[in-house]
């Protein structure tokens, strides 16, 4: 009798109750918007992508509480083409479970996260740590496809680039900002 083997041709994985959709739109900075500073409240953000697959680990910290929020992620687009549009599931983690899956604590980007309001919409400011200092991305989210659709460009934006999947978590934990600046080139030259 044969072993049972795990394909991806014979895995099945079933609509999730659980899961939810996020519309959200990606934004290349020069630095922080006016108005923040990098002194402003902010969390501290560690994010591990376990190599080969759509989960991460996601630890987030307030440094003004010490407090701490772990949570394991599979976020994905159904639509490669379309990367504003993907499916989040999150399990949250208490100490003990993030310690055991600590295991994977390779393919890592951290970054500090500021929330900063325009006209009415709440932006998410990450500026990037280690490898990737310089980096700063905007990111903000929508609750229907209608206004994601006809959200335009901030003014403090340097380029739209939600649909480049080289600013997407998976594979910025693989770059370094000298690598990012040479792909980043094409959007400066089309201002």
């Amino acid at each position: 009798m044969g072993v049972a083997k795990l394909t991806d041709q014979n895995t099945i994985v079933p609509e999730s109750k659980y899961a939810r959709i996020e519309r959200e739109r990606r934004y290349l900075l020069q630095d922080l918007p006016e108005g923040l500073d990098r002194a402003d409240e902010h969390l501290q953000i560690t994010d591990n992508y376990i190599t080969g697959t759509r989960l991460r680990i996601r630890k987030v910290r307030n440094p003004r509480s010490n407090k701490w929020i772990v949570k394991f992620t599979r976020k994905f687009a159904p639509d490669p083409l379309d990367l504003s549009r993907t499916i989040i599931t999150n399990i949250y983690l208490n100490a003990t479970e993030a310690e055991v899956l600590s295991i994977f604590e390779a393919n890592e980007i951290r970054k500090n996260r500021y929330r900063f309001e325009f006209e009415g919409r709440k932006f998410s400011i990450d500026m990037f740590l280690g490898d990737l200092l310089g980096l700063v991305l905007a990111e903000v989210s929508f609750e229907t496809d209608a206004e994601l659709d006809s959200f335009p460009l901030p003014p403090f934006a340097l380029a739209y680039v939600t649909n480049d999947e080289v600013f997407t978590g998976g594979s910025l934990c693989n770059l370094t900002f000298a690598e990012l600046r040479l792909h980043a080139r094409g959007y400066l030259s089309e201002r």
